[in-house]
């Protein structure tokens, strides 16, 4: 694509330089861009980033470049492109700055989580952009290393109004993906005009017309085999016409005729080229130094390979193409590449490159060496330690392969398949597993290899899937290891309570009965009690566990809680706080665990602590902070591209608006979510979503049937409980006294066992449904008591107006209009639209002039919009907006001046004034 010795620069490549002239002229407009340039190698994607940079005049630009033998050196591409602007790490948020340091061995700390360093370097880019556009390109992305690609992504999807160019080069094809779902600019070959000009500026001597027409037939269009090609045909084959063909790609042909012309250099040239290609910095003062270690008489081979025009050998070694130091590295036989890792490995400085030096060592090493298996050891702990799970897993790979000892062997390939599971890299995790089992690992060994069998399964398939798997390993590990078997029968627990009814296989009274077939500690702590209480819940009646679990979730309030006890204890109390009609202490440590996961940046455990959180604001009827926590799951999704949780956190909050359309697409989104295939609880949930929502539209034959098959299976709890309180409604109203006074029993008796204001509450208000005369007045007003003291609003909303329902009909009409008054005021406020309208339709059939609710603010606010301008009135700053939110707080700027623009404000405080959608008027 560029002339060499012609002047004319880039050939063609109108449309392409195009898109990046646009790209430069956004990011001078205050805007950012992200584009991936994907092409075989050799097509021009370089050439087209140095055009990107040639155009940034004004601009600042930082860059990096993946190389072949860095992909396992956690967050090295990252740091290449970053470095620069350390500078501005003082700026971020102590969280993020903290992350960035960590990840890039600047201090030691705690593995940081790969979503916090991404909205780290998010910042530190936005930051960077203050004062001018910044331009960011990145060459040869799909060697980078694995962590950094995956942060980059995560940037690329964040990037709004930052002022930052993203710009990155891919080669394809290209194993995995990457980069995908992002803007795409594919580069291909020049016109056949084009190419004939290109290779005109290069063969410069008469040539056969057709000689040229092979050439250019064959390459394609490729750029640089039209610069290449030519300078390895024989003067013969440059002259007759029928000289060799070529087959196969054209990346495939480049490199064999790069691979020819290294092997045409002297030997010792050739072993230099060896070292260059191994060695991955490009430290020329390195590379002589290594050279010297080998005997290469270094001024004579650098004068020869300078002369190839293979590399050049400044300030840095550079190859002319990667393809160059990919024929180089194979050009070399095994021999010669351990030896010129052992030299690399010699002269890199162990205190200030130990990864480096470790992985060199572990290429230079043939057989077993346990003095190289035990520094690659190190290594993955160093890689752990910076949030490098992918290389931590490497390193621990070959430390496998290379240990002597089949004990330790296991240990390792072990420790290397967890690292591949932490990574995300299931396959690989289950093959390294398999390897350690073959070996002869110990008890404990074999018991954590089986619980990471189930974790990976759990993660990869459902959690149905890992749980019998989990189960075993708890068995396992119950003589072995008390605490972690306990932790593991709490992942069972939880995996059974996710997965539902299973048709076939281990469930949740599998689990219960394991844990009550372990001996009981003399002194129970609360997570002993959390597990007998479900245990025996499951397996004696709701009676027999329900006070032990009261007992451990006040426990669990009480006592302080470190953030690893928090963040993998507290998802399963929420859960049978929620079962327990324990409504207090779910809201207390639902808001604690989501604090927890904020504020350590656990992003593995943020998305299931906000669907806790948000399941409990919906009973506390507040439907507005319940969909701000569905904003912030959502955005969670995008950042991560998993969906899930967005998908279920709007299950859960739709239904209660009334919006038919809304509810069925939530519904339809998890039920075809392809990692929830034949799990039970997507029946309980959806069922629970549409019985809401039938009976709230006043059609109740539709909700009877919903929450018939919601309630199916008792032992799930949560969701399945709360299908049999719709159930009595629907059966009441469809004249179903049997299936109602059976719903009833089971409410009732279930409220006794647990004692609480929520489930007492409850209780009086269905047993009120299937009762007449003062029994039910009196239950009615009971359990409006109880569901106020217990803070339950939507529910003593909803049993407002049950109760003006029934004194309508009891011709009560005074008494039935101040019922139906507060549950309109209230439900409207709420924002339950269908349940409202019912109450408005009663009051009105009472005679009554319903009092318009003046609309909210009639503004086209963006969801995101929206999100933001709620955080802005919980007085959120715009870098904690951001944090939440991963966005940049110029991203959030950008959004609050378009929330101030469309709400006719100018300030900060004046939107604590504005009502937004969904927000009705307090009565």
């Amino acid at each position: 694509m560029t002339s060499r010795g012609s002047g004319t620069g880039l050939l063609d490549r109108r449309s392409e330089r195009q898109a990046l002239d646009d790209l430069l002229a956004g990011a001078r407009d205050g805007h950012s861009g992200v584009l991936v340039l994907r092409g075989e190698a050799g097509i021009g994607k370089t050439e087209l980033l140095k055009y990107l940079l040639g155009r940034a005049t004004g601009c600042r630009t930082v860059g990096a470049a993946g190389v072949q033998s860095e992909m396992e050196l956690s967050y090295a591409g990252l740091h290449q492109l970053c470095a620069p602007l350390l500078s501005g790490l003082d700026n971020l948020p102590e969280p993020q700055r903290d992350a960035l340091r960590t990840a890039f061995g600047l201090h030691g700390g705690a593995a940081p989580d790969r979503f916090l360093v991404g909205l780290a370097t998010l910042s530190l880019l936005s930051d960077a952009a203050g004062g001018e556009p910044l331009i960011c390109v990145i060459d040869d992305a799909q060697w980078l290393d694995r962590v950094s690609a995956q942060t980059l992504e995560f940037v690329a999807r964040r990037l709004l109004a930052e002022s930052v160019v993203l710009a990155v080069a891919v080669r394809e094809p290209t194993t995995g993906e990457m980069f995908t779902g992002l803007p795409e600019l594919p580069v291909t070959g020049l016109f056949e005009e084009d190419s004939r000009k290109l290779l005109a500026s290069v063969v410069t001597s008469p040539l056969d017309h057709r000689v040229r027409d092979r050439i250019v037939a064959e390459t394609r269009g490729n750029p640089l085999a039209l610069l290449e090609l030519p300078h390895t045909l024989t003067v013969l084959e440059l002259t007759e016409p029928f000289g060799r063909t070529g087959t196969g790609p054209v990346a495939n042909r480049l490199e064999q005729d790069f691979l020819r012309r290294v092997q045409a250099l002297s030997a010792e040239t050739q072993r230099l080229l060896f070292l260059a290609a191994a060695e991955p910095v490009g430290d020329v003062t390195l590379l002589r130094r290594a050279a010297e270690r080998l005997g290469i008489a270094v001024d004579a081979a650098a004068a020869d390979a300078e002369a190839s025009g293979l590399i050049t050998l400044g300030a840095w070694a550079r190859f002319r193409h990667p393809l160059v130091r990919s024929a180089a590295y194979r050009a070399a036989g095994p021999v010669d590449l351990r030896e010129v890792h052992r030299a690399l490995a010699d002269v890199t400085d162990a205190q200030l490159d130990p990864d480096r030096r470790a992985w060199h060592l572990a290429r230079a090493t043939a057989g077993p060496d346990e003095a190289v298996a035990a520094e690659l050891e190190r290594s993955a702990d160093r890689a752990q330690a910076r949030g490098g799970v992918a290389a931590a897993a490497a390193f621990l790979d070959r430390a496998a392969q290379l240990t002597p000892d089949p004990t330790r062997r296991g240990a390792r390939a072990l420790a290397a398949a967890h690292a591949k599971y932490q990574a995300g890299a299931f396959d690989a995790a289950r093959e390294l597993a398999g390897a350690a089992e073959l070996g002869p690992l110990d008890d404990l060994g074999a018991a954590r290899s089986t619980l990471l069998r189930g974790r990976i399964m759990t993660a990869s398939n459902s959690a149905g899937a890992g749980l019998p798997l989990l189960l075993e390993a708890a068995r396992r590990l119950e003589p072995l290891d008390a605490g972690l078997a306990r932790e593991t029968y709490r992942d069972a627990i939880y995996a059974a309570l996710t997965a539902g009814r299973l048709p076939q296989g281990k469930g949740i009274l599998d689990v219960a009965q394991a844990i009550l077939a372990t001996p009981t500690p003399a002194e129970p702590t609360r997570d002993d009690l959390l597990l007998d209480g479900q245990a025996r819940l499951t397996t004696q009646g709701y009676a027999a566990g329900a006070p032990m679990l009261l007992q451990a979730l006040a426990a669990f309030r009480a006592d302080g809680i470190s953030p690893k006890e928090g963040l993998g204890w507290l998802p399963l109390a929420c859960r049978l706080a929620h079962s327990t009609w324990d409504f207090e202490n779910w809201s207390v440590l639902s808001a604690r665990l989501v604090d927890l996961a904020r504020e350590t940046g656990a992003l593995s455990v943020l998305p299931s602590a906000l669907l806790l959180r948000l399941s409990n604001r919906v009973f506390a009827g507040d439907l507005a902070g319940a969909g701000s926590l569905v904003a912030e799951a959502t955005a969670i999704g995008e950042a991560t591209g998993s969906s899930f949780f967005a998908h279920y956190s709007a299950l859960v909050v739709e239904p209660w608006t009334g919006r038919e359309a809304t509810t069925q697409q939530a519904i339809d989104a998890v039920t075809q979510d392809l990692l929830l295939r034949g799990e039970g609880k997507v029946e309980t949930a959806t069922q629970w979503a549409a019985a809401v929502l039938y009976n709230g539209l006043g059609r109740y034959a539709e909700a009877y049937a919903a929450a018939l098959r919601g309630c199916e299976n008792p032992q799930e709890l949560g969701l399945s409980l709360q299908s049999t309180v719709e159930l009595v409604e629907a059966s009441v109203r469809l004249g179903r006294p049997a299936d109602a006074a059976a719903a009833v029993r089971r409410i009732s008796d279930m409220a006794q066992a647990a004692g609480t204001e929520w489930a007492l509450g409850t209780a009086s208000g269905v047993r009120a449904l299937v009762s007449e005369g003062q029994v039910a007045d009196a239950l009615y007003r009971e359990a409006i008591e109880r569901l106020g003291s217990a803070g339950v609003r939507m529910d003593l909303a909803r049993t407002h107006l049950l109760y003006g329902e029934w004194l309508r009909r009891e011709n009560r009409r005074a008494d039935a209009r101040a019922h139906l008054g507060i549950a309109h005021d209230m439900l409207s406020t709420i924002g339950a639209g269908a349940f409202a309208e019912r109450a408005r339709r009663e009051l009105q059939a009472t005679g009554a002039r319903v009092r318009r609710h003046s609309a909210a603010t009639q503004v086209a606010l963006t969801p995101q919009e929206e999100q933001i301008a709620r955080l802005v009135r919980d007085g959120l700053t715009n870098p904690e907006i951001g944090a939440q939110l991963f966005i940049s707080p110029h991203t959030v700027e950008w959004h609050l001046r378009k929330v101030f623009s469309k709400l006719g404000i100018t300030s900060r405080k004046e939107i604590r004034t504005i009502r937004l959608a969904g927000e009705a008027a307090s009565a």
